[in-house]
């Protein structure tokens, strides 16, 4: 059975590329909306922090309808850290539109999403987007993917694919770089070139499932595509896993539906080729085939790349533990974190000797911060250790995982830039000047980047690009030297006072306001030096007949630097620990007590 009345693709890029605008295009082309009807930008990214940071972070089904066939769009994560995501997302398609930002070319993660494509064999719609900006170099970037495909060894198929010029802002589409008029010719590039799903109609039936959603009131939630066969609502079957690593059980699809637009519509039954969300088998998960009790016939799935990065949750110990945090138990934070096990199969988590904690890895800084911040906004308080990287033992020998890192940067600061990555044991691989800028392409150790985007930042003038993939595990390089700033540290529990704040000033950097509550051994700033330095900023101005309290409205302080999330996890050191509650984000030392502190110290030092 083939299903002309059907497409599924994916549409697949770098971060910032401009998937999730495009798909929003599609989906009002498509009739998915009222043509009076209000709708968000990105409308597509549902989720509070995507639509602050402007990335997709979990993939999204949705449905468009052109010239009587329903396309199945598939929007997936750009970042590295999500790419478990894309590579489950695409064995439910069968096909892809890549697509490219006209003035970056392909980047880290395109080549990434796309050699995952390639390994499925699926056809490729090259789609050059963001083609009115005024650096858009549209020829130059069709031969870059040419070349990457060149280079990833596409079939001579895959090296023919058609080449579409769009404006996903715009939403408009055409053969050539001048402006089109609407999408319809990308359209009809996904009808004419993308494979239609195909199966054994009247086989047994085979849905593997490739994503999971969690609903408070139904449990797990499955989605997947239907391989061979059909299903109803209500109907029982058999849930098998191609490895093995549980016995086949039964269970019964209490709920069917498919998507519509943004919508999930309930229907009795799907057919070949359909994309479904299902409910009602409790203990479902990613790579798990729904199958008729009558013939067990799991499907082969790819088991999921491994984490990289690990951290420490615990209770919160600080002197303000409980004081802002809604749920601050450690069998309230186990359940948690163990509740998002349930959609995120990237994550994995492991006791420790201490009940009050857990290890949690995942695939990189920017996984494991959205999950802290989705807890922060939730009403947890808990508190993290620095991250540090999973080693392997590889033939007998201890190896650590590898990310490929490309930067732009201006002409500049290229000096600065090569300075840092090679005392962070980085491997230059290329460099390709591009009009005043320059593209350079490291091997560098994970652990090697803790702490240095903020630095690159400041290096490049914020200028810089920077983009980093996992590449591989490869043997241990060495030590590679950490933050060469100390910190300042609070001398005593109190109120931060302009005076105390004045005189601490001129010791370093300060990441606080006048008025905050603080405690003794939570870190307040940076420090110039490679030493730490206790300050007292709750010291108040002894007041005698000649010095009024007044004359402290002449002390002039200096605008704090305010430490997002990812900037105070690439702050801490070994030492140091982050706090984590819903109204705020302190840096602390692990020992708190100055005196236990300097004790502890100097014992390491002898």
């Amino acid at each position: 059975m083939i299903r002309e009345d059907l497409r599924n693709i994916a549409i697949i890029a770098h971060v910032d590329h401009g998937k999730t605008t495009l798909v929003d295009e599609m989906l009002k082309q498509g009739g998915a909306f009222r043509e009076n009807q209000v709708v968000a930008d990105r409308v597509m990214d549902s989720d509070a922090i995507e639509r602050e940071r402007g990335i997709t972070i979990l993939a999204k089904n949705t449905a468009a309808h052109y010239n009587d066939v329903k396309i199945n769009i598939i929007d997936t994560p750009g970042h590295a850290d999500f790419g478990g995501e894309v590579e489950r997302i695409l064995k439910m398609v069968n096909g892809v539109v890549l697509l490219v930002d006209a003035a970056e070319g392909p980047m880290p993660q395109t080549r990434f999403v796309l050699q995952k494509a390639l390994e499925l064999g699926h056809k490729i719609i090259i789609a050059v987007n963001k083609i009115d900006r005024p650096d858009a170099r549209c020829y130059e970037v069709v031969d870059e993917v040419l070349e990457l495909l060149l280079d990833l060894d596409a079939t001579e198929e895959q090296l023919e694919s058609p080449v579409l010029f769009c404006s996903g802002r715009d939403g408009t589409a055409s053969l050539s770089p001048e402006k089109g008029e609407n999408l319809n010719p990308l359209f009809d590039a996904i009808l004419s070139h993308i494979d239609p799903p195909e199966g054994e109609e009247n086989g047994s039936l085979q849905v593997l499932v490739s994503a999971i959603d969690y609903n408070d009131y139904v449990g797990r939630i499955g989605i997947g595509r239907v391989e061979r066969g059909e299903i109803r609502q209500n109907q029982e079957v058999m849930v098998a896993d191609f490895h093995e690593s549980k016995a086949p059980y039964k269970g019964r699809i209490v709920s069917l539906s498919q998507i519509e637009g943004l919508k999930r519509v309930p229907v009795e039954n799907a057919k070949v080729g359909d994309i479904i969300i299902f409910s009602g088998i409790e203990k479902i998960t990613i790579g798990d085939t729904l199958c008729a009790v009558s013939e067990v016939d799991p499907l082969p799935f790819v088991k999921i790349s491994e984490p990289t990065v690990e951290m420490t949750f615990s209770v919160n110990d600080s002197p303000f533990a409980g004081r802002e945090g809604k749920f601050v138990t450690s069998r309230q934070i186990r359940d948690r974190l163990y509740k998002e096990l349930l959609k995120d199969v990237s994550l994995r988590i492991s006791e420790t000797e201490n009940n009050d904690s857990l290890k949690v890895a995942g695939r990189g800084e920017m996984h494991l911060s959205i999950l802290i911040e989705n807890m922060r906004r939730e009403g947890y308080e808990f508190s993290v250790n620095p991250p540090h990287v999973l080693m392997k033992e590889i033939d007998g020998v201890l190896c650590e995982p590898v990310e490929r890192l490309l930067i732009d940067v201006p002409e500049g600061a290229v000096g600065s830039v090569m300075e840092k990555l090679g005392s962070r044991k980085g491997e230059l691989l290329q460099m390709n000047p591009q009009g005043s800028r320059m593209r350079i392409e490291f091997l560098i150790p994970s652990r090697g980047l803790f702490g240095y985007r903020s630095e690159f930042l400041t290096d490049t003038k914020g200028e810089g690009i920077l983009n980093t993939i996992f590449d591989s595990y490869q043997p241990y390089k060495g030590e590679i030297p950490r933050r060469s700033n100390g910190s300042l540290i609070c001398y005593e529990t109190g109120v931060s006072v302009v005076y105390g704040m004045y005189n601490a000033q001129e010791r370093g950097t300060l990441f606080i306001d006048a008025g905050i509550d603080v405690y003794e051994g939570m870190v307040i700033g940076m420090s110039p030096k490679n030493e730490d330095l206790v300050v007292n900023i709750c010291k108040k101005k002894q007041l005698t007949n000649t010095r009024a309290s007044g004359s402290d409205d002449a002390l002039r302080l200096i605008p704090p630097r305010r430490m997002s999330l990812e900037e105070s996890l690439e702050f801490l050191a070994e030492d140091v620990l982050l706090e984590i509650t819903p109204s705020n984000i302190r840096i602390r030392k692990q020992i708190l007590d100055n005196n236990l502190r300097a004790k502890a110290n100097s014992k390491l030092k002898n």
